[in-house]
């Protein structure tokens, strides 16, 4: 029953963030301010997705095969490579660093 209570309380959460947004003045969101935070923050956001996902097990930090393909998908990305090449270096670097055993 907790975990129903928890899902109705989200769902109700979620939905009143939803109708504030709609109720903020269209000239608070024509700022520049605003406008260039809205620009950098999905990108501010995936990158500390990537590095918690990437550097994070558990509570602890470490270096393996992953740091590996998010080394080699920088490289592809520095080089102008397209986003399938980019994903397929990722790919094939960290399968070639755990098949070595690291």
């Amino acid at each position: 029953m907790n975990v129903w209570i928890a899902i109705g309380l989200t769902v109700a959460g979620c939905y009143l963030v939803k109708l504030l947004g709609l109720l903020v003045p269209a000239g608070a969101l024509e700022r520049p301010l605003v406008q260039r935070l809205a620009a950098l923050l999905p990108v501010a956001l995936l990158a500390a997705l990537t590095a918690q996902q990437t550097f994070g097990a558990g509570s602890t930090v470490v270096l393996d095969a992953r740091a590996a393909g998010l080394a080699a998908a920088a490289v592809a990305l520095v080089l102008r490579a397209p986003f399938l090449v980019v994903v397929g270096a990722a790919v094939a670097v960290t399968a070639g660093v755990r098949a070595l055993g690291w």
